[in-house]
This record gives structure tokens, sequence and C-alpha cells, in this order.
């Protein structure tokens, strides 16, 4: 083995460690994208993919901060041990029983972005153990903590292209 060549457990933490980054970044991008968007335009543009049933703006931005808090739920659960069965959600009923487009595009994004910090604390502070610890996702089955990690930052990329195409749309 030469002094180039990583051992899979140390590949294993630079991915952990890279996707947790992402986390911060990708909140980030939210953070100057939503910096150029006015209420108007948070409100009534809707993803042109999806016509009329289509997302705004502040509907995706919404579905991220719940998607956080319960990605983060997720993460404790599975974090305490036992394999334990996540809860699944259904967005679009949070979209409409919470009301997502009266919602204030700034409050919502400060409570992403302090999730977020929480949600990135928390990786950073796993124990090796707690790495190791799975659950069963209630859409994919068997879950573990790394791949908790690598789904919020994809998650995030997916819904900030979404934003990206509905801005785009005006």
């Amino acid at each position: 083995m030469t002094t180039a060549t990583l051992t899979d457990q140390a590949q294993l933490e630079l991915v952990r460690t890279r996707h947790v980054r992402q986390m911060e970044l990708t909140v980030r991008i939210l953070q100057h994208i939503m910096a150029c968007v006015d209420g108007a335009t948070a409100t009534t543009l809707r993803d042109p993919d999806d016509g009329a049933k289509g997302w705004t703006t502040l509907e995706v931005l919404c579905h991220l901060r719940d998607y956080d808090a319960i990605f983060y739920q997720r993460a404790q659960m599975m974090a305490a041990g036992g394999t334990p069965d996540l809860p699944g959600y259904d967005h679009e009923a949070l979209a409409t029983e919470r009301r997502y487009n009266e919602q204030d595009p700034a409050t919502v994004l400060a409570a992403l972005v302090e999730s977020r910090a929480r949600f990135v604390a928390f990786f950073r502070g796993l124990t090796p153990e707690q790495w190791q610890a799975t659950g069963i996702h209630p859409e994919r089955g068997l879950f573990t903590m790394t791949d908790a990690a690598m789904q919020v930052g994809l998650h995030d990329v997916l819904h900030i292209e979404q934003i990206t195409r509905i801005l785009a749309s005006a």
C-alpha cells in the first residue's frame, strides 16, 4: 500500500465529511438565491415542469425547511440505536396543511439556516459507533447514517435545481 492509498474506512470518513460540508454549502446557495427573490415572485411563479400544480419557490423552500427537521429526527432515531422504523411523511399533505405559500420567505429561510446548523453539528458530533447506526427507511428499506448524510445534500440539490428552474421561467 502506498501512502497515497486510503483505507476503506478513511475513504468512508472522507465521503461523510464531504457530504456534511455539502449540507452547509447548499444552504448558503439558497441564501444567495433567495436574496434576489421578492415575495411576489416567491409566491406566484410555479414549477413549469408541473404545470398549474407545480410548487412555488416559497413552497419548495418550506418543504426544504420541514424535511430538514424530518431528516434530523430520523437521524436522531438511528443514532439512538436499535434499527428503528423511520416515519414516513406525505410532502403534498404537509404543503397544504401548513399553508406553505402563505408563509414569510425570510422567516422560512432563517428557520432552515438554524435547523441546518443544528444538523451539521449533529453529524460532526457522531461517534464512530453512531456512524454505524441504521434504520428502516419507509421507501428505501435499510438505511445507514451515511445514507442519511448523503440524502440531505442530494435532496437540497434536487430542489435548488427546481427553484432555479422556477425562477428561470419568469
